[in-house]
C-alpha cells in the first residue's frame, strides 16, 4: 500500500511541470505556441531563479509567459522578444546570459588572477633563490670552520 502511494506522488511530481502553462495561455497556432514555448525555455523565472519560466507556477512567471506570446502574436522576432524581456529586466532573465564584454571579464577574472598569482609567487621565488640566507660568519666562526675543514 505505502509502495503504491509513493508511486503515484512521484508520478505527480514529475508531471508538476507541465501544469506550469496554463491552457488558457496557450496560443492557437501550434508554430506560433512552440516558438513561445522555446523562447520560455530561455527566460528565467525572477522568483524562482533556476527555473524557466516555462516551468514556474509563479505568478510573475506567467506574466512573461503571457509578455512573451503577446509579443509573438504582435509579428515580433524571436530575437526582438528576448532583447524587450532584457531591456526590462536586465541579463539576469536570461538562462544562458550572452557573450558580452561583461560576461568574458566575470568568466575570465578567475582565471587571470591565478594566473597573476601564480606569476608573481614565481619572480617572487627566484628573486630569494639568488640570495644567501642567514648572516655572515664572524671571525671566530670562520676560524673554527677552517679548522674543522683541515681535519
Amino acid at each position: 500500500m505505502m509502495r503504491r502511494l509513493l508511486l503515484a506522488l512521484a508520478l505527480l511530481l514529475m508531471a508538476a511541470p507541465a501544469f506550469a502553462v496554463n491552457p488558457d495561455e496557450v496560443l492557437a497556432d501550434p508554430a506560433l505556441e512552440a516558438r513561445a514555448r522555446a523562447l520560455s525555455a530561455e527566460l528565467r523565472c525572477m522568483v524562482c531563479q533556476n527555473q524557466s519560466i516555462d516551468d514556474s507556477n509563479a505568478d510573475l512567471a506567467k506574466d512573461l509567459r503571457l509578455l512573451v506570446r503577446e509579443r509573438i502574436t504582435d509579428g515580433d522576432s524571436d530575437e526582438a522578444v528576448l532583447n524587450y524581456i532584457v531591456s526590462r529586466y536586465g541579463e539576469f532573465v536570461l538562462l544562458k546570459p550572452r557573450v558580452s564584454m561583461k560576461t568574458v571579464l566575470l568568466w575570465g577574472a578567475p582565471v587571470l588572477l591565478v594566473l597573476a598569482g601564480g606569476l608573481s609567487l614565481l619572480v617572487f621565488a627566484r628573486k630569494r633563490a639568488g640570495k644567501p640566507t642567514g648572516s655572515k660568519l664572524t671571525a671566530d666562526e670562520q676560524a673554527k670552520l677552517s679548522e674543522l675543514l683541515k681535519k
